[in-house]
């Protein structure tokens, strides 16, 4: 076999294959066997038909066509490797020349990953927010506790902001109730946001056995965006008690035995968030900084694919869970569909382009993943699905994904390396050191800045 390896554009290239007739003998072999337990010939048993009378009984060119047809990925996969490409999703494949006897010679035009110059990426720089918890910050933690170990009993009065009331809602649409447009016994806060649009203003006001009804559009159900006349009744109005914010409240609502020790605790996790947070900032931002560096082409057939996978797992997976589809989305969203199509290509190319860089930085540097990165990512992804470790384990096996996951964990310490590389300032100008205590945390959280950039790998949902 001969092959030769034309570049069509930095992303695409053809091959030209050219195949001795005599390689295609395992071929034509296994094409004949096939043929002979399929058919069935007078005078001859099952299996044991000559070639000669499967050629004249059903024609060479059917058996010529089989042939190929199981020879092509081999002959395919050997110019592939020869050439050493990186091919990305299928090819096109076309038979340009079959003699029988003679030869095969066929083309296959497949994108392939663009071949990149990463340049120098220790002079990046980047700002990110400080590390700063403010004593009203520590006043609203510690407020929201508070709010948690709130106690209600029943009030004679009409019903306020922040009260807490039993309600039975009925919803109509057209005149007519719906079938899951009933509720009672309903607990709702005044205030909180948590129900209908416009149950604030109906119920405040009212005591227990008023009610009103007001026009709000429905959030969920089976008239799920539609408009709906709502009527609402208070069968209780209950007021909230807070606690009072003393060394008892703080034995009460946690482990420490003063409002003092309370209010420490809170400001040292209300730091540990903020760092997080701070370095997770980093890395996105180191991200887009290094992308700004590298020219990066985009095969355009990977690209469409990227963004039809995109559409289609928002529109049958997420809001399909949500009872909307995309028009109501993007009235919602206060986007216009063309807005939504360009946001959605810009997010497709970015996915596809970090993915490109970071893969070769992780040859670049030479970058391996161990089992033990590799499993406390794979706790991380379940904790994330909702699912036991062991089930997500499970999954990823059967469903042939641990590459995909091996390439996250890659992906994350490439982005890791250039960080760490990277000078990152608060916006105090404080050089914020990222390579100390928090090392361990910054490695680990990589792959999820990475991914999250990503969106969800492209090579892998294309490349066969």
């Amino acid at each position: 076999m001969k092959s030769a390896v034309e570049t069509l554009n930095p992303t695409r290239v053809r091959l030209t294959v050219e195949v001795p007739f005599e390689e295609l003998k395992d071929s034509l072999d296994a094409a004949y066997k096939k043929i002979n337990q399929q058919v069935t010939v007078k005078g001859f048993r099952k299996g044991k038909i000559p070639a000669r009378v499967i050629d004249q009984r059903f024609g060479r060119g059917a058996v010529l066509e089989e042939a190929v047809n199981d020879a092509l990925p081999k002959f395919y996969t050997e110019a592939v490797n020869e050439a050493e490409l990186n091919p990305l999703g299928q090819p096109e494949v076309d038979i340009t020349e079959l003699k029988d006897g003679e030869t095969l010679n066929f083309t296959a035009e497949v994108d392939v990953r663009p071949a990149l110059e990463i340049p120098d990426y220790s002079g990046i720089e980047v700002e990110v927010d400080a590390v700063e918890v403010t004593d009203e910050d520590v006043e609203k933690s510690v407020e929201q506790l508070r709010e948690r170990f709130a106690s209600t009993s029943p009030v004679e009065r009409a019903a306020e902001d922040g009260d807490v009331v039993t309600i039975d809602l009925e919803a109509k649409v057209d005149g007519e109730v719906l079938e899951d447009g009933i509720a009672s016994g309903v607990s709702y806060t005044i205030g909180s946001g948590e129900l209908l649009d416009g149950i604030d203003d109906a119920v405040k006001g009212l005591e227990a056995g008023g009610e009103a009804t007001f026009t709000s559009e429905l959030k969920g159900g089976s008239a799920a965006g539609r408009e709906a006349e709502v009527t609402v009744k208070v069968t209780q109005v209950a007021a909230r008690e807070l606690p009072e914010l003393d060394d008892e409240f703080a034995q009460l609502a946690s482990e420490f035995d003063t409002l003092d020790e309370l209010k420490g605790d809170s400001r040292k996790r209300l730091a540990d968030m903020k760092t997080y947070d701070q370095a997770t900032q980093a890395q996105e931002r180191v991200l887009e900084k290094l992308l700004e560096l590298v020219e990066v082409p985009v095969p355009e057939k990977l690209l469409e694919d990227e963004i039809n996978t995109r559409k289609h797992n928002l529109e049958h997976h997420q809001l399909a869970q949500m009872g909307l589809d995309l028009d109501k989305y993007l009235e919602i969203q206060g986007k216009t569909a063309e807005e939504f199509e360009t946001e959605t290509r810009e997010a497709a190319v970015k996915g596809i382009k970090t993915q490109f860089v970071l893969d070769e930085l992780v040859k670049i540097e030479k970058l391996n993943v161990n089992q033990e990165e590799l499993t406390e990512h794979l706790m991380r992804r379940a904790a994330s699905s909702g699912m036991s470790p062991d089930q997500f384990a499970q999954a990823v096996v059967e469903g042939g994904q641990v590459p995909l996951l091996v390439g996250e964990v890659a992906r994350g310490k490439a982005l890791a390396v250039v960080v760490e590389a990277a000078t990152v300032k608060d916006t105090n100008g404080e050089i914020v050191d990222l390579d100390d205590e928090d090392e361990d945390e910054t490695a680990t959280e990589a792959p999820e800045a990475a991914d999250e950039a990503a969106d969800a790998p492209a090579e892998e949902k294309t490349e066969g």
